[in-house]
């Protein structure tokens, strides 16, 4: 006889999603981590308030090979499961922009609601246990620094490689290639990107400004929210969101000001306020900084009234449009998440089992589904964990 029902390897958010699901379903659970805590990400996420999920998601804010993969998890465990046991928990929460909700108080209460969940069905946690081997006989055998464990079921739910000094690892996609299992090519999401040249440039100047309503463009995908000016390159909401949509070469379209609508407002300037400054007419808009960086040396110390409006024009137009082709990216030790991952044209969209390894069951980051910055990807975690701990 087995040791275990099933055994789970991650002992994050969608690791304990589907220990707790199980176990109260009365299935022996063991779930294995070799962090000395668990939730790591739960407690740092969202400047330690935790953006549990969004009130409105769905699979649109999900980047997959198949983007049809995610609907069924989401639809059978939604955002509202989720706010419903933390209600039930007495955690007070708030909505920010954008559907997003987080805790009034810490993150961990959200992790303490999900260690008693999964105490109420009886969960083994093991901490602190590094997996040494994961092989199958009549059963999952997995190995650790402590002991040797055996189950019907494995679940994979260790992540992906981004946040390394969390200990995080690529260790999901190697045992599943151990089992045949295809992986679309993970890459940092989620990220900020860096910058080079010329951009550099100018954007390293500008390190600590942050101007908050803008919107970036890349193809026909675009995010308003902020943008933050780093000694690297951009960052900000607006920012990490495009990146995970960004492939080395494309530039992307930023729009530093949304609010303005017409093309030729600063030749309305001209009019208005002729002996002003171009400097001064831009700080109307932009933080002083930024502003002085955009002025064109043929303009410096200049009156608006002085100035051609095709050199008018064509500032604008840089402002509403500016092209910024990033270098790349900070890598997984900055991005929140990992695109790519466990290719779902090998899993179940029902239970999340990989279809020609019964047993082997993957979730949450390490599958190939990346959600939008704002609460996405920990719906993705609670869903997928709810899917496999209702299949094992």
């Amino acid at each position: 006889m087995a040791d275990f029902d099933v055994i789970i390897l991650g002992a994050g958010a969608a690791g304990l999603m589907a220990a707790l699901t199980a176990g109260q379903r009365g299935r022996r659970v063991l779930v294995i981590d070799h962090a000395d805590t668990a939730g790591k990400k739960i407690l740092i996420s969202g400047g330690g308030r935790c953006n549990f999920t969004n009130r409105d998601v769905g699979a649109a804010n999900y980047l997959s090979e198949n983007r049809h993969f995610a609907k069924s998890a989401l639809a059978r465990y939604s955002q509202y499961d989720f706010i419903a046991l933390v209600e039930r928990y007495k955690i007070p929460y708030h909505e920010r922009d954008w559907g997003q909700l987080f805790c009034d108080g810490s993150a961990r209460e959200i992790l303490a609601m999900l260690l008693a969940e999964a105490a109420r069905g009886g969960v083994r946690i093991n901490l602190g246990e590094t997996i040494r081997d994961v092989r199958k006989a009549d059963h999952f055998v997995i190995e650790t620094s402590k002991a040797t464990y055996s189950a019907p079921a494995l679940i994979l739910a260790t992540g992906g490689p981004s946040i390394p000094k969390m200990g995080a690892t690529g260790f999901a996609f190697e045992v599943a290639q151990r089992f045949g299992l295809p992986i679309v090519t993970p890459r940092p999401a989620l990220v900020p990107l860096t910058a080079a040249g010329d951009d550099l440039a100018l954007i390293g100047g500008l390190t600590g400004v942050s101007i908050q309503d803008t919107i970036t463009s890349l193809g026909k995908r675009q995010f308003r929210e902020a943008t933050l000016f780093t000694h690297r390159g951009l960052s900000g909401p607006a920012i990490l969101q495009i990146s995970s949509y960004w492939q080395p070469g494309d530039t992307l379209r930023i729009n530093l000001l949304p609010t303005v609508e017409a093309e030729d407002w600063l030749l309305g300037a001209k009019q208005s306020r002729s002996r002003a400054e171009l400097k001064t007419v831009l700080t109307q808009h932009l933080p002083t900084r930024l502003a002085t960086a955009f002025v064109p040396e043929a303009a410096q110390g200049k009156a608006v009234v002085d100035l051609p409006d095709k050199l008018l024009l064509a500032l604008a137009d840089r402002l509403h449009r500016w092209p910024f082709t990033p270098s790349g990216t900070e890598g997984y030790a900055k991005a929140e998440v990992t695109a790519g991952g466990i290719d779902t044209k090998a899993l179940s969209s029902q239970t999340m089992e990989a279809r020609d390894v019964p047993g082997l069951y993957a979730i949450g980051e390490a599958v190939d589904v990346t959600g939008w910055l704002g609460g996405y990807n920990f719906q993705w975690a609670w869903s997928s964990g709810w899917a496999a701990g209702m299949a094992v």
